[in-house]
């Protein structure tokens, strides 16, 4: 049924001459339903609704009304509040849900997304993400393989160039191997300078400059300004974030529950193993994890260090100032 605001459209158009046809093609409606308005049908109701058989979701919509409020102005996924329930004991769809959420927060208009495709192991993105956890700064180190989709989570207290190239390694190992390129944000502890030997020719940090050297993959910069260059990696920061950290941050709230950064990172791995590299995925309409069996066989191997995957200082210094015949020399050393 329509609103008493469509009805009233309808309607004017009939008196302003417009035929039953014309109404529905401009309203892009039937011509049966603009016939049973014009012959008096009754408009619904906001708000009320047809005496029935019960709904399943009616036990529990105070609960997502509650929900929704007490994680506002953070806007929770269907899909998140979906599996919530369904542990409680509701039984229908995730469609159930998002009809029903939808009317508690004011749908947000969607971005134009130009989307790059990359062979299997040639890219993987990297960023991080910022947030607030028991008063404390944190960042998620956030890696996605381009061509499959897999997606690293992890939790640091720091930034810092050392904890970058750790992470990175666990990534690797994690990835099961190394892509040809990594591309990045222009963060300091990635760029010292852009182009800095010529247009596109960039003077990289000294730790993820020796890292590139070693594990045989070209560092690359996104443009600056244009986040959008590197789209896979800044959609999987907003699904990290409103799909995973976000909805377990407000649940222990509401729990009561204290979350550390060591139970943070075992509910990270648990939700990729679970959730974020089963899904299917919308854009490849595949599940990552069924994709990383063709791209692991792409991705060049990855040994690491005699000291583990977590050693933060042990990687050779390179001098800062490097004349363009070193700076080419080196370049040699990484491209593929």
């Amino acid at each position: 049924m329509l609103t008493k605001e469509a009805v009233m459209e309808i309607r004017l158009l009939a008196r302003q001459g417009l035929s039953i046809r014309g109404i529905a093609r401009e309203l892009g409606i039937s011509r049966n339903t603009v016939r049973y308005y014009l012959r008096g049908g009754l408009e619904r109701t906001p708000g009320r609704r047809r005496p029935g058989r019960p709904r399943k979701l009616e036990p529990y919509e105070s609960w997502l009304r509650r929900r929704v409020e007490g994680a506002a102005p953070i806007r929770l996924p269907a899909a998140v509040l979906h599996r919530e329930i369904k542990a409680m004991g509701f039984e229908g769809s995730v469609r159930t849900v998002q009809r029903f959420v939808s009317g508690l927060y004011p749908e947000p208009a969607p971005e134009p997304v130009v989307r790059f495709e990359t062979a299997p192991g040639h890219q993987a993105q990297m960023d991080w993400g910022e947030y607030r956890l028991c008063g404390q700064r944190i960042y998620a180190f956030i890696g996605v393989l381009c061509y499959s989709r897999w997606l690293y989570l992890e939790y640091v207290d720091s930034t810092r160039a050392a904890v970058l190239v750790a992470c990175h390694r666990r990534m690797f190992s994690a990835f099961g191997g190394v892509p040809r390129e990594v591309l990045y944000d222009n963060m300091r502890t990635v760029v010292t300078q852009r182009d800095a030997y010529g247009r596109g020719r960039h003077r990289f940090h000294d730790g993820i400059w020796a890292l590139a050297a070693e594990c045989a993959y070209r560092p690359r910069l996104c443009r600056p300004y244009r986040p959008q260059t590197k789209g896979k990696v800044e959609r999987s920061v907003h699904y990290v974030a409103h799909s995973f950290f976000y909805p377990l941050l407000t649940r222990c709230e509401l729990e009561g529950t204290v979350l550390d950064l060591a139970r943070l990172n075992a509910e990270a791995r648990l939700w990729c193993a679970r959730v974020a590299n089963v899904r299917e995925h919308g854009t490849t309409r595949a599940r990552p994890v069924d994709r990383l069996d063709e791209e692991r066989q792409a991705l060049q191997a990855y040994v690491a260090p005699a000291q583990g995957p977590d050693a933060m200082t042990s990687w050779p210094r390179y001098p800062l100032q490097r004349s363009p015949r070193e700076y080419d020399a080196i370049l040699q050393e990484v491209r593929p």
